[in-house]
């Protein structure tokens, strides 16, 4: 007969089930992206694989990737000591992506530009007839919040005083008690 297990093992047998599965789904999705010759990086793996980013670091799977990484570098530097054999397509695709991004940085340029021309205008919209309005509202809101922050402190030392009354008396009421048991018990 099997013994039976305890709540506690079967939790720790379930979460490192799925320790192990989320592992080698890391592990597959590295091999996946060597593969398909993208860039192999630890985030990217994590996203990949949809698992959190510090199990990539994780040992064992932080290895893998290492690994993984170096390898792409190798290549790397192969095909760079190559580069008189590119093929023309990758030099074609190099001055697309060349021309990409001058129109993207020119695009980014542009509308940050007009960011900022928006920002100039509405800031120029407010009058200092409207700025001084706004600051005499503060000011009075501030003058309201502290006359209520010295009510607030004067309660606070009236029930104080009051709360040491009580204690005073409750300490006499107590020793007045002691006294009348004592009495009582020599009686």
């Amino acid at each position: 007969m099997s013994e039976s297990r305890t709540p506690a093992q079967v939790l720790r047998e379930t979460r490192q089930k799925d320790s192990r599965d989320k592992r080698a789904r890391v592990l597959s999705v590295v091999d996946q992206m060597l593969a398909d010759n993208e860039p192999v990086t630890f985030t990217g793996g994590a996203r990949a694989a949809k698992v959190s980013h510090w199990l990539v670091y994780a040992e064992g799977v932080r290895e893998h990737v290492e690994a993984a990484r170096r390898r792409q570098d190798r290549a790397a530097t192969n095909y760079a000591r190559a580069g008189a054999k590119a093929p023309a397509w990758w030099k074609v695709e190099q001055q697309l992506l060349r021309e990409d991004n001058r129109r993207l940085r020119e695009e980014v340029e542009r509308l940050g530009s007009a960011v900022r021309r928006s920002l100039g205008q509405q800031v120029e919209q407010f009058g200092t007839a409207d700025l001084g309005a706004r600051v005499d509202e503060l000011t009075a809101d501030k003058q309201q919040l502290e006359g209520d922050l010295a009510q607030a402190l004067a309660r606070v030392d009236e029930l104080t005083g009051q709360l040491s009354e009580t204690q005073d008396d409750l300490a006499a009421a107590r020793a007045s008690l002691r006294r009348m048991i004592r009495s009582e018990d020599q009686n």
